[in-house]
């Protein structure tokens, strides 16, 4: 390989290492817009505002049961959770199995293709 191709190739192996570690939903996020709002009713994607449900705004990453000033039962506290793609994905499906206990009334969004896009949308959104 001739030496001027060494750096590019290097930093396309570098950006391809370093991409694969940023984890991005397969669905559509704008069609995960239009399921958030079956959602919207409780929670908000605003900072310290909570509503019947807490608010989602840095949800990914953040350990369930710990958004200031909102109540969370105690199975929510105690499920050692940290929210990412894979435990959203259980949860949204069917919280109640997901977390027995918890507060949240919601039956869950039953098609896959709804899920992975409203997780597209809150991985967008939710920041």
């Amino acid at each position: 390989m001739p030496w001027r191709l060494v750096p590019a190739v290097f930093v396309l192996t570098l950006g391809a290492v370093l991409g694969a570690g940023v984890a991005q939903a397969d669905g559509d996020a704008a069609k995960g817009e239009k399921v958030f709002n079956k959602c919207k009713a409780c929670h908000t994607l605003e900072a310290g505002k909570n509503r019947v449900g807490p608010s989602l705004a840095g949800l990914f990453g953040r350990a369930a049961g710990t958004v200031e000033g909102f109540k969370y039962s105690d199975a929510m506290k105690a499920s050692g959770i940290t929210w990412d793609e894979d435990s959203l994905k259980n949860y949204i499906a069917d919280p109640k199995t997901a977390i027995p206990g918890n507060k949240m009334t919601f039956g869950g969004i039953k098609k896959e293709d709804d899920i992975e896009d409203l997780i597209a949308y809150l991985e967008q959104a939710a920041k």
